[in-house]
């Protein structure tokens, strides 16, 4: 790093060359607090730079490696100090820069706001700021707002909510509300400013209004009611479903001291079918809050709404809520008052703070997209990983040569799983869908190589988590692909018919035919199913793949208008017809089959074989997600020529080649053939070498990927070891559960 500082061209070279050095400095770890002080001291100078690029890569610097210093030292204080002056600075250029500055300060003060806080001035709004600069400019302004400000920002506010851009005056007027939660002694200006703004009688300044002071109860419960009156004269001018909700909130919660709460609540339970479905969750909240607090005057309004809800709507949410309120009331009384008329917990203005984790990260990354869109590296570029500097590391430098053995990667597997993701369902409702967690199963001989799917690299799917345990290789001899210069004399040498590999190898055994079928596995929970139960197995018959599902209803109503949607995966599946399913009555069950097909989009996912499914019915719609047998997707035309066969397998790296071993083979060798052979894994050729039996195999996926097998029996394990070699290596966990599923008794 000295080297780098005394060359001579270091700070001579352009704006965009200094760039890229303050970049590559920020990924430097320094040995010590001096160490990076010295780098500070160094960077420091590069904040009055004429190319904003070159300032903002230097408070990325500064502020990643201010972490690591004494907070409360005399250096870190004037530092802090001298970091406004640029970043103000920043806010004279064109909208665009000035934008992109905004962004980048918004992460600098949630991280270091005593940076700005004399600096609320220098953002309030200009006349003709671009309308996109005005709205980062009030986030920033409510993030400095603190008690010793407050007037000038409600000033500021107050005019602000008077221009003609209606979406910066809603923002306007929800920053009014920020700041009354924010600073405590300033909520009652800030309440009365609400209220000068409804007087203006401008409609979307009115509900805006409203939504924010239903917050400003949240935090101040029972402080301002007095103001309820006010609101409720407004009651026949909104028409927007976040008004309409919070002023029926406000009617139920303060129910016991509104006189006409039954009167407000009647007249919108008259229009309840036309509500939106926030506002009609409202409605029901309230008046069953009304009913707590009144119920002798209010029995006949809490049945309607109940009625209502629980049999005359379709939304799930709605009529569970009302089943639970039913069922409170007509049970116990007093516990739905603990429940409904709980305390609520206060509400911080800090919400809409960038976890501290994430902010890190988009710390030290400021001056790239990841600072404006607030997502981190890894949204952009596959694989980019954060590394934080950690604090003491030169008590861990010793760990540093110990760290250099990378051992290498391994490869996942995966069983089923109805758990979360969140990848989206394309054109349904674009809802995100659940992926199962892999576990790992084996392990490659050394690191696979990585092969495009359709022009994607299979080993940059989304990463879980979860590292891969390695399985131990068997004690016995495995010949591998160091005996494979052999198969240039296949037709001498390999033969179909050895009378050997009978007898060395598994006692006869009769061989008794076996479909490529799955067994029944539950993908849907009655839970997350909301009442529908989906259990279900693929299949493959007739050279086609088929997904048998058994259906049940739970619920309390018919089922029917049954839909399915599969998501984008790796093997282009899709249905290939309509799903068939007549209505299913309650606590009825029903099977179907659905015809799959292989000509749909291709996505690669991880696992290979995952799918993710979405089921449409009456109710709703359903996501779940569960791995496809990959056995059904071997193909049948996949035998290989053996000339084809010994010329691919040169082909394909060595580093590709991976080593399993399936447990609990008891079968001959001519049953465990034609078993296979079943299940278009194809045998190209058979041999002894050294006493040890081998066949050589070739299977062909749907894609069109293909697997060569070298299959060896291990008498004294009941087990055979297998080694795989495929240009996708992604395939080999799923491969070995294919050999384990079809092969163990």
């Amino acid at each position: 790093m000295e080297s780098l500082w005394k060359s001579r061209g270091f700070w001579r070279c352009s704006g965009w060359g200094q760039v890229f050095i303050l970049d590559c400095v920020g990924g430097y770890e320094p040995r010590d607090e001096r160490d990076a002080q010295s780098i500070i001291e160094r960077v420091t100078p590069r904040l009055s730079h004429a190319n904003a690029a070159v300032v903002l890569s230097a408070v990325k610097v500064i502020m990643r490696l201010l972490d690591i210093l004494d907070q409360s030292s005399e250096f870190v204080s004037s530092l802090t100090r001298k970091l406004a002056a640029p970043l103000v600075t920043l806010l004279s250029a064109e909208p665009e820069i000035q934008y992109v500055a905004l962004r980048n300060i918004n992460l600098v003060i949630q991280k270091r706001p005593d940076i700005l806080k004399h600096e609320l001035k220098v953002f309030f709004v200009k006349y003709n700021d671009p309308v996109y600069v005005k709205m980062e400019k009030l986030d920033i302004m409510i993030r400095l707002t603190n008690q010793s400000n407050i007037t000038q920002t409600l000033s500021e506010l107050k005019e602000y909510a008077t221009e003609v851009d209606v979406d910066f005056v809603r923002k306007s007027v929800r920053a009014i509300g920020r700041c009354a939660i924010k600073v405590d002694v300033a909520a009652e200006r800030c309440v009365s400013t609400l209220l000068d703004l409804i007087q203006t009688k401008v409609n979307y300044v009115v509900q805006e209004a409203i939504v924010v002071i239903k917050d400003i109860f949240r935090k101040y419960p029972n402080k301002y009611e007095s103001v309820i009156g006010t609101l409720c004269e407004c009651l026949d001018t909104l028409d927007e479903p976040e008004a309409r909700a919070s002023i029926i909130w406000i009617i139920g919660e303060y129910a016991e001291r509104i006189d006409n709460a039954a009167e407000l609540l009647e007249g919108f339970l008259d229009s309840f079918h036309d509500e939106n479905s926030q506002v009609q969750l409202q409605i029901l909240t309230a008046i069953v809050k009304l009913f707590l607090t009144k119920p002798a005057d209010n029995q006949d309004l809490v049945q309607q709404v109940l009625s209502i809800s629980t049999q005359e709507t379709e939304n799930p949410d709605l009529r569970d809520r009302g089943y639970i309120y039913w069922r409170l009331l007509s049970t116990s009384p007093q516990a739905a008052k603990e429940v409904v008329l709980a305390d609520k917990p206060l509400i911080s203005e800090e919400t809409d703070c960038i976890e501290p984790a994430l902010l890190s990260e988009l710390i030290s990354n400021i001056g790239t997209l990841a600072s404006v869109y607030y997502k981190p590296v890894s949204a952009f570029i596959d694989g980019a990983l954060y590394r934080p500097i950690h604090r003491l590391r030169a008590e861990n430098a010793g760990d540093e040569d110990s760290s250099t053995s990378i051992a290498p990667p391994t490869l996942p597997s995966a069983k089923p799983s109805t758990g979360g993701g969140d990848l989206l369902i394309d054109d349904l409702l674009n809802l995100s869908m659940p992926s199962p967690i892999p576990a790992a199963t084996i392990t490659s001989q050394t690191p696979s190589s990585s092969i495009d799917l359709l022009s994607g690299g299979l080993s940059d799917l989304l990463d879980t988590g979860i590292s891969s345990a390695p399985v131990q290789p068997s004690a016995a001899p495995i010949p591998s692909s160091s005996g494979l210069h052999d198969l240039l004399g296949f037709d001498s040498s390999l033969n179909t018919a050895s009378p050997s590999l009978q007898s060395s190898a598994f006692p006869q055994q009769i061989y008794a035919p076996q479909s490529t079928v799955s067994s029944q596995q539950l993908w849907l929970t009655k839970e997350k199913g909301k009442g529908l139960t989906i259990s279900g197995s693929f299949a493959r018959r007739a050279g086609k793949i088929y997904m048998d599902m058994t259906l049940t209803n739970n619920t309390l109503q018919s089922l029917s208008g049954f839909a399915i949607q599969f998501n984008k995966n790796s093997f282009g599946l899709v249905p290939a017809s309509p799903l068939k399913v007549n209505p299913i009555p309650v606590n009825g069950t029903t099977t179907t089959s659905l015809p799959l097909n292989t000509t749909g989009t291709v996505q690669k996912m991880n696992p290979i074989n995952n799918l993710q499914v979405a089921i449409k019915n009456n109710i709703d719609v359903l996501y779940f997600a569960t791995l496809v047998p990959i056995q059904v997707l071997f193909t049948e035309d996949g035998l290989m020529e053996r000339k084809v066969y010994l010329s691919t397998w040169k082909d394909i790296p060595a580093q590709n080649e991976a080593q399993i071993s399936v447990s609990g083979v008891t079968m001959s060798l001519d049953v465990l053939q034609e078993r296979l052979k079943d299940n278009n894994i194809f045998t190209v050729a058979k041999r002894s070498v050294d006493g040890q039996d081998l066949l050589y195999q070739s299977l062909k996926l749907a894609n069109g990927i293909w697997c060569l097998i070298e299959l060896t029996p291990d008498l004294a394990n009941a087990s055979l070891q297998v080694s795989l070699k495929a240009r996708v290596t992604d395939i080999y966990p799923s491969i070995q559960k294919a050999f384990q599923s079809l092969l163990a008794n």
